[in-house]
C-alpha cells in the first residue's frame, strides 16, 4: 500500500463522472475540507487489512501530535503500478474508512470517480510524507521496478535478502552477559531501551517536526532547497562553516591515525563487472546516470574508487594494515520519501570514508578495536556525549560462536550494554559491524560511527597484498567512516541540545562549533572602534568575533545574541573603555565575569584547544549581514 499523507489547509473537490465500471455511488457531487489529514491511498496487489490498519494507526497517530482531527481517505491510483482490482481495493477502502472513524472524524471520498480538486498543503517539514506499507515479512508490495512516482529504481540483492534475513536480538553486558532482548532489565538504560526499541520495531517515520530541524532553520544553518531532488540541502554560511570545521577536524585525525588521503569520481560504469557484483551486495538503492549511450551510478560510499585504487597499488605484508581515506563530497543514496528527516536522512551527503587492508582474521580483529575506540575518541573530542549515543554490534551466529570474546572486548571498551543483532545469514558483504547510533529526543536512532570488516571485496577486486613467501593473498578489508555522515553530526549536535534544553539547561554548540564566539556589544556609536579593535585582536588568535552595530536597543542586542548561541557576550561602555576590562557574559551561566581581553581570548584558545579553526562567514559588523529566513 503505498499512502501519500498531506497535513492540508483545505482541500475541495467535485465528482465528474465514474471512470470505470466499478464505482460507488454518490448523492452529493462537492466536497470540502479544512484543516485536515488527508491520506491518498493506492491500493496495491497483497494488501490486507493488516496493512490497511498499520496505515490507519500511523496517520492517526501523526494526526493526535499535529492535533488535527478530521481525516479525509481519498482512493488515488496514482502512486504505484501494481494495483489491486478495484472491487478488492474498494473493499480495503472502505475497511479503513469505518476502522479509522473508531479513532477520529472521518470522510472517505467516493472510489471510481473522476475528479475536479484543489488543495493547499501547509507549510511545515511534515506536511508532505509518503509512505509504503507491506506485509509482516516486511517485503513490500510494489513492483521492485517501482519507486516513489513509479521511475525505474535499481534495487540490490541486499537490499531483498536484508528483508528475508531473520535477526535474533541481544543485550551484551559489560561483564559479558548475553541476554535475549525481552529479558533484560532496562532499569538505568532508558536510552538503550528507545535505541532498541527504535530497531526493533522498525517504525522510521516521525509524527511530528524533529527539534533539529526547527532550530537548523532558526539558526540560519541549513534547510530544504526546493530546487532540488528531495534530501539535498542548501548550507548558509555558518552552517557551511560548521560542516567545513568538521570536515576538516575528521580529516586531520584519520590521517594522523595513519591513513592516506585520495580523491575519487562520484560517477561508474554499472556494467563494470566488480563494480555491478558489489552494488548487489550492499543493502542501499543507488541513482543511474546517462552519458552518451551508456549508464553509471552515482557512489553511495567511496567504496568503488578507493578499491579499485587498492586493487592498483603494490602493497607489501610489511606495511599491513594498510588505510586508505577519503571525505565524499557527495555520496548519494535513493532513500525513500518518508524516510527524508532534515539532516538526519538525506539523498547527497558527505561522507568521511577509510578502508584498511588487512592480512587475516587476527589482524582485521585487532584492527578492528583500534578503530572501536578511535571512533568513539572523534565523537568524544567534536562534542558528542557519550550518554546520546548507543552501540549495536550486527553479525551472524556463526561469527559470535567462533570469535565471541572479541565481541565481548568491544563491549568492555564501550563501558554500557550493547544491543546485539545476530542473523542467520551473511545478507551482504560485512560480518561482523557496528555503529554508534544517536537517540534523539524524540526516541528515533541514526547511525553515527561504524566499522564493517568485509570478507568478500578483497577478491571481487582483486585486492592483493604480498606476503612473507613473495605470493600474493586477498586481504580482509575494514570499512570505517570514524563520525558517520557530516550531516548527521550536526543533526546529533542539535538533537543533543535540544535534549538539554528539555532538561531544564541552556542549548549551545560546542565552542569551536560556534559560528560566532565572542559577540561585542557597543552601548553607543563612540564605542564601535574599540570594539572593532577588540574584534580584530581576537581574530589574530584564531576567535570569531563579531559587533552588533545595528540601531537596535540594548535588550534586543543581548537577546539577539542568546538567540543566536553565542557563548560570550561583551558590552562596552564608558566603564569598559576606561577600565580596558570586559563584562563577560557566558551561555549558561547567569553571573558575569569581569575579564580582560587577553584573559578572555585565552580561555576560548585553551577551551578549542587543537581542534580546527576558521575565520567568520560572515561580515564582522551585524549591520552588513543578510538574513536568510524571516
Amino acid at each position: 500500500m503505498k499512502v501519500l499523507q498531506l497535513d492540508v489547509e483545505d482541500m475541495a473537490y467535485e465528482l465528474m463522472e465514474p471512470e470505470a465500471s466499478v464505482y460507488e455511488e454518490s448523492v452529493e457531487k462537492k466536497f470540502r475540507v479544512e484543516d485536515a489529514v488527508v491520506m491518498l491511498v493506492s491500493v496495491e496487489k497483497g494488501d490486507n487489512k493488516e496493512i490497511a490498519t498499520r496505515a490507519i494507526d500511523e496517520t492517526t497517530g501523526f494526526m493526535q501530535k499535529q492535533k488535527r482531527r478530521l481525516l479525509l481517505i481519498y482512493p488515488f491510483a496514482h502512486l504505484s503500478r501494481n494495483l489491486e482490482s478495484p472491487k478488492k481495493a474498494m473493499d480495503i477502502l472502505d475497511f479503513m474508512g469505518k476502522y479509522a472513524s473508531g479513532k477520529c472524524d472521518t470522510i472517505k471520498a467516493p472510489f471510481g470517480w473522476n475528479k475536479k480538486w484543489s488543495i493547499r498543503i501547509k507549510g511545515h517539514p511534515l506536511a508532505e510524507q509518503l509512505k509504503s506499507f507491506a506485509d509482516e515479512t516486511g517485503v513490500s508490495s510494489p513492483s521492485e521496478k517501482e519507486r516513489d512516482g513509479g521511475e525505474k529504481e535499481e534495487i540490490s540483492e541486499a537490499i531483498k535478502q536484508e528483508e528475508k534475513v531473520k535477526s535474533t536480538w541481544y543485550i551484551l553486558t559489560p561483564e559479558g552477559e548475553l541476554v535475549p532482548r525481552g529479558e533484560f532489565d532496562d532499569s538505568g538504560h532508558e536510552n538503550l531501551k528507545k535505541f532498541a526499541d527504535y530497531e526493533i520495531t522498525k517504525v522510521r517515520t516521525y509524527q511530528q517536526v524533529p527539534p533539529h530541524i526547527k532550530l537548523m532553520q532558526k539558526l540560519q544553518l541549513v534547510d530544504y532547497e526546493p530546487g532540488s531532488d528531495q534530501g539535498n540541502m542548501r548550507f548558509y554560511p555558518n552552517g557551511r562553516l560548521i560542516k567545513g570545521l568538521l570536515e576538516r577536524y575528521v580529516t586531520e585525525r584519520t590521517v594522523a591515525f595513519g591513513a592516506i588521503e585520495v580523491e575519487t569520481p562520484i560517477m561508474y560504469d554499472y556494467d563494470h563487472p566488480a563494480l555491478k557484483e558489489y552494488l548487489n551486495r550492499f543493502p542501499s538503492r543507488h541513482y543511474i546516470v546517462k552519458s552518451d549511450d551508456k549508464e553509471f551510478f552515482l557512489r553511495f560510499s567511496a567504496d568503488f574508487g578507493q578499491f579499485l585504487l587498492m586493487s592498483d597499488a603494490t602493497v607489501s605484508y610489511k606495511q599491513l594494515p594498510f588505510r586508505f581515506y577519503e571525505i565524499t563530497r557527495y555520496s548519494f543514496r535513493r532513500e525513500l520519501s518518508g524516510e527524508l528527516t532534515g539532516l538526519k536522512r538525506l539523498r547527497a551527503f558527505t561522507m568521511p570514508d577509510m578502508h584498511t587492508m588487512c592480512a587475516d582474521l587476527d589482524q582485521a580483529k585487532e584492527e578492528f578495536k583500534r578503530q572501536f575506540d578511535f571512533c568513539m575518541s572523534v565523537l568524544d573530542e567534536i562534542g558528542i556525549e557519550k550518554g546520546s549515543y548507543e552501540a549495536a554490534i550486527r553479525m551472524t551466529e556463526e561469527f559470535w560462536k567462533g570469535n565471541d570474546d572479541f565481541i565481548k572486548f568491544l563491549v568492555r571498551t564501550f563501558g554500557k550494554p550493547v544491543l546485539i543483532e545476530m542473523w542467520n545469514f551473511r545478507y551482504a558483504y560485512f560480518d561482523p559491524k557496528f555503529e554508534f547510533n544517536i537517540v534523539d529526543s524524540m526516541g528515533k536512532a541514526t547511525a553515527l560511527s561504524t566499522v564493517q570488516m568485509d570478507h568478500e571485496n578483497g577478491r571481487r577486486y582483486n585486492m592483493t597484498y604480498i606476503d612473507a613467501n613473495s605470493n600474493r593473498q586477498f586481504p580482509i578489508i575494514l570499512h570505517d567512516s570514524p563520525s558517520g555522515a557530516i550531516e548527521r553530526v550536526i543533526y546529533a549536535l542539535l538533537e543533543q541540545a535540544a535534549e538539554a534544553e528539555k532538561a531544564g539547561k541552556t542549548p549551545s554548540l560546542p565552542l569551536w562549533l560556534s559560528p560566532t564566539q565572542v559577540r561585542l556589544v557597543p552601548l553607543a556609536d563612540r564605542h564601535l572602534d574599540r570594539c572593532t579593535e577588540i574584534a580584530a585582536a581576537m581574530k589574530e588568535k584564531g576567535i570569531r568575533a563579531d559587533v552588533d552595530d545595528t540601531d537596535s536597543s540594548l535588550n534586543k542586542k543581548i537577546r539577539n545574541a542568546e538567540q543566536n548561541w553565542v557563548p560570550f557576550v561583551c558590552v562596552i561602555g564608558d566603564k569598559e573603555m576606561e577600565s580596558g576590562k570586559l563584562a563577560v557574559r557566558i551561555r549558561g551561566n547567569p553571573k558575569q565575569r569581569e575579564m580582560s581581553v587577553e584573559e578572555l581570548a585565552q580561555e576560548i584558545v585553551d577551551s578549542v584547544g587543537n581542534m580546527p579553526k576558521a575565520s567568520l562567514s560572515l561580515s564582522t559588523l551585524l549591520s552588513k549581514r543578510p538574513i536568510f529566513r524571516g
